[in-house]
């Protein structure tokens, strides 16, 4: 999904901080009037922070739990992970008053929608898999009062069950318009489809059981790597078509099924091996770099030449880095992100993106 608004880091303060389960807060942030328009976001889009932690600046990406129907809120959740300084950090320290550097808006985990159509949306989440899938629920019980959405949510236990009473009250204000089944690793439930982990086999005995016509859904899935991946096979057996699949990744894969490929951009063939002219157009103003097709990646060259260009994870998982190449032939290592259609158009990832011919010409200004 392209966007003309170029990622830039705007000072916010903390305007709360909600203790949601043990390890997990939810945090709101002030957006003065000036800037409420660089802050608008889509449903399922995310804010990456800039953090310094021991003296190291940190940079990591935080979905957004709030509707952008709720104009006054821009929330976000960080659940503490293991040996993550960043969610360390926040969740422990985080109070509200504080200022932090914040990032506009991105991401492509998101659909277009339509009050006028009737259909349903089915969700598989999986601990704070829920963050954009709540913003994403929300939109669309709101804007397309016609639809359903029934959600299947994976946790370790009650108590961890990040947006528990959330989700409860949506329930109850909805009509029966949701459905929300709690999956639990930990779990007694008497039927055994809701304990355990969420594998292939059960998400297709959840399709079959709660989801009609599984053909014409829109389908979202956030979580743990390998849910997603169990998940995506399930919904592939069932025949569902892979437009209507959408996945959020936080991390950079490394299950051999998942989605690793070599994307190529303007016909990436030949073997350039030399030092290439590299021009980077940003903020409209043009920049002249030397990249060699055998080093460091567009991204990391730009930042060496003390350009101030956007990234986030430089994993090949967000598009935050995303320009569009108009001149010349690049090869990227991963892509993650990127539609076939993105790259079909010249869109590449910068983080992993290597010239592959003498000139080439990038605009990230093409966002």
């Amino acid at each position: 999904m392209s966007s003309t608004r170029m990622a830039r880091f705007h000072t916010l303060e903390v305007e709360e901080v909600h203790q949601e389960t043990p390890d997990c807060i939810v945090v709101g942030f002030k957006v003065p009037p000036a800037e409420q328009t660089d802050f608008a976001f889509q449903h399922g889009q995310y804010l990456t922070l800039k953090l310094t932690v021991n003296g190291e600046e940190l940079r990591r990406s935080y979905s957004i739990c709030s509707s952008p129907l709720d104009k006054e809120h821009l929330r976000i959740a960080v659940k503490k992970v293991a040996n993550g300084r960043a969610s360390t950090q926040l969740v422990d320290k985080l109070k509200a008053g504080m200022r932090i550097e914040v990032m506009t808006p991105m991401g492509s985990f998101t659909t277009a929608l339509d009050p006028a159509k009737a259909r349903n949306f089915v969700a598989f989440a999986a601990g704070s898999g829920i963050t954009p899938i709540l913003s994403i629920l929300k939109t669309v019980l709101r804007t397309e009062p016609k639809s359903t959405f029934t959600l299947f949510y994976g946790n370790t236990d009650v108590d961890r069950i990040i947006f528990r009473q959330r989700l409860e009250e949506l329930k109850a204000q909805c009509g029966g318009r949701l459905s929300v089944h709690h999956i639990l690793t930990k779990g007694v439930d008497e039927d055994r489809l809701f304990n355990g982990r969420i594998t292939s086999e059960k998400a297709v005995e959840l399709l079959k059981r709660f989801v009609a016509d599984r053909n014409d859904n829109q389908y979202f899935i956030c979580g743990p790597e390998q849910m997603m991946v169990n998940v995506s096979e399930a919904l592939e057996k069932e025949g569902v078509e892979k437009k209507r699949i959408h996945i959020e990744l936080f991390n950079t894969p490394v299950s051999t099924e998942a989605k690793k490929e070599v994307e190529h951009a303007h016909s990436a063939a030949g073997a350039f091996n030399g030092v290439a002219d590299v021009k980077v157009i940003l903020d409209g103003r043009e920049h002249e770099l030397k990249i060699p097709a055998r080093g460091d990646a567009v991204l990391d060259a730009a930042l060496d030449g003390g350009l101030d260009v956007p990234y986030a994870c430089k994993g090949a998982v967000c598009c935050t880095c995303k320009a569009r190449v108009v001149e010349g032939q690049v090869e990227m290592e991963m892509n993650y992100a990127l539609t076939d259609d993105e790259v079909a158009d010249g869109y590449v990832l910068t983080c992993q993106t290597h010239p592959r011919s003498a000139r080439v010409v990038i605009d990230y200004d093409q966002h």
